[in-house]
């Protein structure tokens, strides 16, 4: 049987850090439910207060096959390492040598771009992967 999950993410500002992952993923803002033309909207028809808009976000796989990521707003910064962190895959198993190193440092420098930062590299005989930090600081492998 396949359980459908939901990725999670705590977050000082939601709306950047789901603007970045929907970069680092290719995945699409999650539209508000059917019937409501904003997100605003929903939240006034469920009677949620006007301060707590914005204090999520929503992202979802267009292809419809990976899991829904949601970002949450919490009063706290990051302060250890994270204990479950994304891989964004790159190349396949099948992609060796330069090729796979090339699509990977295309994939870093991108990131860069886009906020991330390198914290850093590991090389060894089980593969590699260049260890990035999203802009709130939560550690993520490009491979």
């Amino acid at each position: 049987m396949y359980t459908k999950i939901q990725v999670v993410f705590d977050a000082v500002d939601p709306a950047k850090l789901a603007a970045f992952w929907k970069l680092a993923l290719g995945y699409d803002y999650e539209p508000p439910p059917d019937g409501y033309a904003t997100w605003e909207d929903f939240g006034h028809a469920i009677g949620l207060p006007a301060e707590q808009f914005g204090d999520q976000a929503s992202l979802i796989d267009p292809g419809g096959e990976g899991p829904r990521i949601y970002f949450q707003r919490v009063a706290e910064g990051k302060t250890a390492k994270n204990r479950v962190h994304l891989d964004v895959r790159v190349a396949g198993r099948e992609v060796r040598g330069d090729a796979r190193q090339r699509l990977i440092e295309e994939q870093v420098t991108r990131l860069a771009a886009a906020g991330a930062s390198e914290a850093w590299r590991v090389s060894g005989p089980r593969g590699g992967c260049v260890v990035m930090r999203d802009p709130e600081g939560n550690e993520f492998c490009v491979a």
